[in-house]
């Protein structure tokens, strides 16, 4: 049978353009790619890129008090978002055009449209044009998840939070995750009288418990109201905001209200489970090693897999689809030790095992470090950074590295090389520290704190 391409691919962020690339270029396959909002998906429209740019619009004004107590005479004034937001849709424009120059110079064709599958083979676009391809790609990714409950019609996500005409003054951000935490942090940076509910015991569940708690700690020290064992029960909008309902038996206004409370996998209404393509539970498409799925036409990469719901995991998952069907290179996405950064204020650095989960797998050892660092100390502020490495009594393997600092998401990066490489406690001990850095206390534990 003929198809118009040998791969069609539904979904323009960085799995799928990934893969639409390698596919064109190193496989030499005539490839299609549809999208209906924006190429670069999530990561660069409406998530990490984004936001890490206001992480770093939301730190200076601490840097400025810092730089005052070195003794420059430095001011600053009140944040003007619509500046920032100018510059942001700017530097967002920039990126899309890039995405669209990669897949462009690849020799990839572009549909700005979202797409269906009517087979597995067929593709239906919205205009009502149906094409043909030997392989499709699902790479469509995740969307935020808003629980239904009276007034939830009111809330905001982290899709909208980046459109906003005018700042709120009182926000309250629902949800314990790393997006939560991190917009708290985010927003309680710009100015913006923050709280933070969440109905588990402790913010960042899965990362390692003496860690979070000890971002939790600095949050709180920051004046970020976070409320553990709290759930919203029902919003209403009123005269002067939004009236909010809580578990906790307290009523209390914000003029606005985000829901970072998890995100789904976007593959509703492609028509997946009518071809027999079988998903999970929460709507992630099942996949073996290969990304391919239960229909063999038909695969999928990135988050809509829920796998590890990492922009540079999707990247990896995308470019070994494309390697595996198009350049004859049979290869997998290597899912183990796979670091992550949460851009919290302090940062929080995380590769390996956890310390509870170490202590579940085998007999541990624990080094840990908590102390001040020189930067914030000498400028008055009661800061504190923990350094963290969770060890095997066995076989003396570094299972987990853990930081909370300033900068912890560079530190980590490096962590994960050597952790990767499986390198022991001895092998971290032999490397001389580089003084004075907060990092050389990775190097520097000489006892555990606790084995078990």
């Amino acid at each position: 049978m003929t198809f118009d391409y040998d791969l069609f691919v539904i979904g323009g962020g960085s799995g799928g353009v990934r893969a639409a690339r390698i596919a064109a270029t190193e496989g030499k396959a005539n490839v299609a790619l549809a999208e209906e909002y924006r190429m670069g998906g999530t990561c660069v429209i409406r998530g990490c890129v984004p936001k890490k740019l206001m992480v770093f619009a939301s730190e200076y004004p601490s840097a400025v008090e810092d730089a005052r107590a070195y003794g420059w005479d430095a001011q600053i004034g009140d944040f003007d978002w619509s500046v920032f937001r100018a510059k942001l849709d700017a530097e967002l424009n920039r990126l899309e055009k890039a995405y669209r120059s990669g897949l462009d110079g690849a020799g990839v064709t572009i549909f700005d449209e979202r797409a269906v599958l009517e087979d597995a083979h067929t593709v239906r676009l919205a205009s009502g044009e149906t094409v043909t391809a030997a392989h499709i790609l699902i790479a469509t990714g995740g969307r935020p998840f808003i629980p239904d409950f009276p007034g939830a019609e009111l809330a905001i996500t982290s899709n909208e939070v980046f459109k906003l005409d005018a700042l709120p003054k009182r926000t309250l951000v629902v949800g314990g995750g790393y997006i939560a935490s991190e917009f708290a942090c985010i927003l309680n940076g710009l100015g913006i009288e923050v709280a933070q509910y969440y109905r588990g015991a402790q913010i960042l569940r899965g990362f390692d418990d003496e860690a979070r708690g000890h971002v939790a700690e600095a949050m709180r020290e920051s004046g970020i109201a976070i409320h553990c064992g709290t759930d919203v029960i029902r919003m209403e909008k009123t005269d002067t905001g939004i009236r909010v309902v809580s578990t906790d038996g307290h009523d209390r206004e914000f003029d606005a209200v985000m829901y970072a409370t998890g995100r789904v996998p976007n593959s509703a209404g492609l028509g997946l489970e009518e071809l027999g393509v079988r998903l999970g539970r929460n709507g992630q498409v099942e996949v073996d090693a290969y990304s391919q799925s239960s229909v063999p036409s038909i695969y999928a990469v990135g988050d809509v897999t829920d796998r590890i719901n990492l922009t540079p995991v999707a990247i990896r998952e995308g470019q070994a689809f494309a390697r595996t069907v198009f350049a004859g290179v049979p290869t997998t996405a290597d899912h183990d030790l796979v670091a992550s950064a949460v851009f919290t204020q302090p940062e929080f650095g995380s590769v390996g095992l956890t310390e509870e989960a170490a202590r579940e797998q085998e007999p541990i050892e624990v080094y840990c470090a908590a102390f001040r660092p020189m930067q914030t100390l000498f400028a008055g502020r009661e800061d504190r950074v923990l350094m963290k490495l969770i060890v095997s009594q066995q076989s003396r393997k570094v299972l987990g590295c853990h930081i909370v600092a300033p900068q912890a998401g560079e530190m980590i990066q490096l962590a994960a090389v050597a952790i990767k490489m499986g390198a022991t406690k001895e092998d971290f001990d032999r490397t001389v520290a580089v003084h004075p850095t907060m990092s050389e206390e990775l190097v520097t534990m000489k006892t555990p704190v606790r084995k078990g």
